[in-house]
């Protein structure tokens, strides 16, 4: 059913969550586990801060993510793909997965309501809308 799993990470405690899940269906399935993390340059272009020092920070915490999730996913003997881009998250999320015939996108989701929610929106429920394959949400609480 599943051949390819993208899990895109932040490093973030919800995404670890999501990667749980998304190594446990790669291994039921026997599929190729992709790992994206996207980092958004339009987050760091606030006066006053050089934006590729901050860039390269970002990226560099990206890869960590990254890499740690490689490290869990071998050790449970996954074939897994590693990928660390520069974009807009959901846009290039969803292009990812269409691009490398992805099954199942396995994503975190940080449970914001309200304003909040309103205000600064959930790259989690653009993917939801715009992506081609199913989306599985997972939240950090399991509640």
């Amino acid at each position: 059913m599943y051949d390819n799993i993208l899990v895109p990470t932040d490093g973030s405690d919800t995404a670890a969550k999501a990667v749980e899940h998304a190594i446990d269906l790669a291994e039921q399935y026997g599929a190729t586990l992709h790992v994206l993390s996207v980092v958004d340059p339009t987050r760091f272009s606030t006066v006053g801060v050089d934006p590729s020092s901050v860039l390269s920070a970002v990226e560099k915490g990206s890869r960590e993510a990254v890499d740690r999730v490689e490290a869990d996913a071998e050790a449970a003997g996954l074939r897994v793909e590693t990928t660390v881009v520069r974009g807009r998250p959901a846009e290039t999320i969803t292009t990812y997965a269409t691009d490398n015939d992805i099954d199942l996108v396995v994503m975190g989701t940080h449970g914001r309501t309200g304003l909040d929610h309103f205000l600064l929106g959930s790259v989690t429920e653009r993917v939801v809308r715009t992506a081609s394959v199913p989306v599985l949400t997972v939240r950090l609480d399991d509640e």
